[in-house]
């Protein structure tokens, strides 16, 4: 690999990050540890390394020693792993201090664990960004030998989509009418749009995540994997966008993806699934109450942005909030999340947290109608598990207390949800 193009892609880059303005994020890193930061495409992730290079440089850190490659660069399109060492020749040419490393997507080098677990060996200060819930897995962490800390990287959470919207949200603003109503108003923006970060500064957001889904669908599900039958994939991941809010078996989908005339098995669906997950496009929940076999054979499938899942919903605004409760409750609380659905006793709940000993319904509103499935379920579980001791049901903006056969139920408005304040 050419130095000259090597200096000219390190230069570039740092004239990005100098001139960058960033909204600060919920993100710590320790000074002394090598980091990777996964998470789906434009959830923020570049963003932070740049970040993280403006408080090197703010600390005394000369940007001789920024030594950042974003390896989707198109000049970079022919490196492979044995090239990765002249990234280290390079820096030592540009400055004779400690040089600190920011390689940007690198799981578009195969077999780039081995280069990184050996600057971290050689105590070199590594980290490394990637759009792939592979580099989570066992093998790979395995392979970097523990000399990582791995960050999960999501979209805004709604904290984070205030501060991005320059919207007040301490204690003063939310008892404050005027800016209470920008908040709630900001809310349902957020529960159409999602959170990803440019997505905020877009005229036309859903343009803007057409284009986000179609990188990721094309670049991280196909190409990565080289799917041949692309049009029972689309049709795969649009019959789970609608349904959302529902269980559902992988040979349900895989029958609903058959009537409409395109071939498909079930372990492919099960691959094809495993593959928008891996490009964190999808998450799924199991059912608390189920046997191992049946947690795995039908889940509960959410997306992990709202703005994405609104492409493939007209009018459901239902589904998205109950798909933005999912997202909050899994960035929390990840493996630890379910739903409840027994067939014995008939209980059906949206989400259950059993470390928390708490239960969740989301309905839109409360109402006479809504009352038998969310306000039922909840005193019926009560009166099965006694050990659970919260009940709550978030709704788009009503807020109460509803006590029913000795059960309080506790209704928080979507604003509150999203800001853990209830």
């Amino acid at each position: 690999m050419e130095s000259a193009l090597l200096k000219s892609i390190i230069f570039n880059q740092q004239d990005i990050i100098q001139n960058e303005k960033i909204v600060p994020r919920d993100y710590f890193f320790e000074p002394n540890d090598n980091y990777i930061l996964v998470g789906m495409r434009r959830a923020g992730k570049t963003t932070l390394m740049h970040k993280r290079v403006q408080d090197l440089v703010k600390g005394g850190v000369d940007w001789s020693q920024i030594i950042y490659i974003n390896f989707e660069d198109e000049r970079l399109r022919q490196m492979t792993v044995d090239d990765l060492n002249d990234i280290t020749v390079v820096a030592n040419e540009l400055s004779n201090k400690k040089s600190y490393y920011f390689f940007d997507e690198i799981q578009n080098i195969d077999g780039w664990e081995r280069f990184a677990r050996r600057m971290a060996d050689q105590h070199e200060r590594v980290y490394i960004t990637g759009s792939n819930s592979k580099m989570m897995s066992s093998e790979i962490i395995s392979r970097l030998g523990g000399r990582y800390m791995m960050q999960y990287i999501t979209p805004y959470n709604f904290d984070e989509y205030l501060t991005a919207k320059k919207i007040p949200h301490d204690q003063r603003a939310l008892y404050t009418t005027s800016t209470l109503a920008t908040i709630q108003a900001a809310a349902i923006s957020y529960l159409h749009n999602g959170g990803l970060p440019e997505s905020l500064k877009q005229i036309n957001a859903r343009n803007y995540l057409t284009n986000i889904y179609q990188d990721i669908y094309l670049g991280d599900i196909i190409k990565r994997n080289n799917v041949r039958n692309k049009k029972s994939l689309s049709l795969l991941i649009n019959k789970i966008a609608q349904t959302v809010m529902h269980e559902i078996s992988y040979t349900s989908l895989t029958k609903g993806v058959k009537n409409s005339g395109n071939p498909i098995s079930t372990p492919i669906s099960i691959n094809y699934v495993e593959f928008a997950k891996e490009a964190f496009l999808l998450f799924d929940l199991k059912n608390f109450t189920s046997k191992f076999s049946e947690r795995e054979s039908t889940p509960k499938f959410y997306f992990l942005d709202n703005g994405i899942l609104n492409l493939f919903l007209f009018q459901k605004d239902t589904a998205l909030l109950e798909n933005l409760v999912a997202i909050t409750l899994y960035d929390h609380y990840k493996d630890n999340l379910y739903y409840l659905h027994s067939q014995k006793t008939g209980i059906d709940i949206d989400f259950y947290l059993p470390e928390e000993k708490t239960a969740i319904q989301v309905s839109w509103q409360i109402d006479e109608f809504s009352s038998e499935r969310e306000i039922n379920n909840l005193v019926k579980l009560s009166k099965n598990d006694s050990q659970i001791n919260r009940f709550l049901i978030i709704t788009k903006e009503q807020e109460k207390t509803i006590k029913k056969d000795g059960v309080k139920i506790e209704v928080i408005p979507l604003y509150k949800f999203l800001l853990n304040e209830y």
